[in-house]
């Protein structure tokens, strides 16, 4: 069963967004370094992909694997069983903080998508910066397609 979710973050007028991926704990299916393509607002359903708030440190933005619906929200895992930084450890994920479903991966990561040195730099500062998972949002907007 598909379920809606949230809009863009900062209520950005286009439903599409691009998310860095950082760590390994998508591994097969995303690596570090991965650029995703998010669909803000779309449904979601049990084995979507999807970029989401941490549940207990929402300045982070994460991608997990939908599991399922359970009481409380969705049932998010990492692909990268091993790491446990998913609703193992956080519990189940209110839909309110679910930003959206990733459509596709883009790897490697096209230059001309490339943060600038000065705003990858302060992007990349920080001891949050590698937390497994993390997805920093880029603020690179795409033009839905018509």
């Amino acid at each position: 069963m598909e379920e809606p979710v949230g809009g863009p973050p900062g209520g950005g007028p286009l439903p599409f967004g691009v998310a860095d991926v950082a760590g390994p704990s998508m591994v097969p299916t995303l690596h570090d370094g991965d650029l995703v393509v998010v669909r803000y607002g779309a449904r979601i359903r049990p084995g979507a992909v999807v970029l989401f708030r941490h549940p207990l440190q929402q300045d982070l933005t994460l991608v997990k694997r939908a599991d399922g619906r359970r009481r409380g929200g969705w049932w998010l895992l990492s692909d990268n069983r091993p790491v446990d930084s998913d609703s193992r450890q956080f519990g189940a994920v209110p839909d309110e903080l679910v930003l959206g479903r990733v459509l596709f991966r883009v790897r490697p990561r096209p230059a001309w998508l490339a943060p600038s040195r000065g705003l990858e730099r302060t992007l990349l500062a920080g001891p949050l910066a590698r937390v497994p998972g993390l997805a920093r949002r880029l603020g690179v907007w795409l033009s839905p397609e018509r």
